[in-house]
């Protein structure tokens, strides 16, 4: 048991240390410019450098998901599996609970409450809208297109769309869009993101509905959609708008095998 309390620590602890550690990088990196370099090379190594930590970024996130891609072929790793859902759940018997279904938008629905209390964050309202149906729609493009053949038994039976978990994905994906719009006001905020979405997704395992290989490939998805959402919305940016605001966002949502609409209004 000791183990999988360590394991779920990480889980939950990892994501938000490594964005903590990298801001601190890329602030390292502009102050460390040499102050009397010509005009025109500190333009260029600052969006070079900015385009390389781009690219990286999408690293940690990918590491996740080939991870959660071999465990679906990996007799050793679909072995920890059953070894951490025996730890979780059946050797310690409870009841489900219905948090995770809430948690997994908990930071998203925390940004924009933030903005309503006066603490602004990167974008208006308009463009962390825009960011966030975005980074929603890969995010459902992609759990859904890889459930639909991979083929993988839940751990409680029900059916054969437990790879990759949905829920932590949307909550990843809610995690780094907190933490990308308030990292340069604080990293806590993208710190408490990722607790809440780490919680999600070991309340997946701990309602054994997820193997550990699902959360891990949902997590890996929900920060690359995100991150895709915010390299290419200024390019979407400037074909469909001309600095005009907008109030109202229609945004889609899927919740246990049911499709509707969501309505976002910002009050003046």
């Amino acid at each position: 048991m000791q183990l999988i309390k360590k394991l779920l620590f990480i889980f939950i602890a990892s994501p938000s240390v490594i964005s903590v550690h990298a801001q601190f990088i890329d602030t390292t990196v502009r102050q460390n410019l040499l102050p009397n370099a010509p005009v025109r090379a500190e333009k260029w190594n600052e969006t070079t450098e900015k385009r390389t930590g781009a690219y990286r970024s999408f690293i940690a996130p990918g590491i996740l998901v080939v991870y959660g891609i071999a465990s679906l072929k990996s007799n050793q790793l679909q072995s920890f599996n059953n070894t951490v859902k025996e730890e979780i759940w059946q050797e310690h018997t409870h009841k489900r609970t219905c948090i995770d279904d809430y948690l997994r938008f908990a930071p998203a629905v925390a940004v924009y409450g933030l903005n309503a209390m006066g603490i602004k964050g990167r974008n208006s309202f308009r463009d962390r809208s825009m960011i966030y149906l975005l980074s929603n729609a890969v995010v459902t493009g992609a759990v859904f297109g890889i459930k639909s053949f991979s083929n993988e038994l839940r751990p409680d039976g029900s059916d054969y769309y437990s790879f990759p978990s949905g829920h932590t994905a949307a909550a990843f994906a809610s995690a780094e869009f907190m933490r990308m719009e308030y990292k340069d006001v604080s990293p806590w905020y993208g710190v408490a993101g990722y607790v809440a979405a780490g919680a999600t997704g070991a309340l997946r395992m701990y309602n054994n509905r997820h193997w550990m290989s699902d959360v891990l490939a949902g997590a890996g998805i929900g920060i690359a959609s995100t991150k895709l959402a915010y390299l290419i919305y200024p390019a979407i940016k400037k074909k469909l708008f001309k600095d005009k605001p907008m109030n109202t966002m229609i945004m889609p949502y899927y919740q246990n095998k049911s499709a509707g609409l969501a309505m976002v209004y910002h009050f003046h």
